[in-house]
């Protein structure tokens, strides 16, 4: 396995800004904050590159994720069907609705921990098919595809 340490990492991400879907102000901050902590830890090594660093450009076009993939001598496109990941983002959206609600709220702590814990299961789920959906295309850790989840769901199809 490559680390970050070889190269293989992203050192540049881009949202297209036609795809971006409207978020709360809690979603674009967890979406910044994936963002700064991708750039700052990541493993991101696209099959068949013999080195990096990359930087990657998502977007949604006609309800499949993009994954424009920039390296050295390297260039691909990655074309996802959202489908795989359309009930968890449904679901994801849902709790972290619930969840902010509860902290206005001034909810139970109880409550608010039992909402953070169902979100991270979501989130971690998340993750785990998204990194199946790249199984042979790109190599990523669970860290990298946690937060990469986080801009997926900031790309989440509009409709």
């Amino acid at each position: 396995m490559t680390t970050e340490v070889d190269g293989f990492r992203l050192v540049e991400i881009e949202l297209d800004e036609g795809s971006l879907a409207s978020l709360s102000p809690e979603q674009d901050d967890e979406r910044k904050i994936a963002i700064v902590d991708l750039l700052d830890s990541n493993h991101f090594a696209p099959e068949g590159a013999s080195e990096g660093p990359f930087r990657l450009r998502l977007s949604v076009v006609e309800s499949r994720l993009v994954l424009d993939i920039f390296g050295p001598a390297f260039e691909r496109r990655l074309l996802l069907s959202m489908s795989p990941l359309r009930g968890v983002i449904k679901d994801y959206f849902l709790l972290c609705d619930s969840y902010y609600a509860a902290i206005r709220n001034a909810t139970t702590p109880t409550q608010v921990e039992a909402l953070d814990m169902g979100r991270r299961g979501l989130h971690n789920e998340a993750a785990g098919i998204l990194r199946e959906r790249l199984l042979g295309k790109v190599e990523i850790d669970d860290e990298t595809a946690r937060r990469l989840f986080t801009l997926v769901c900031a790309l989440r199809w509009r409709g």
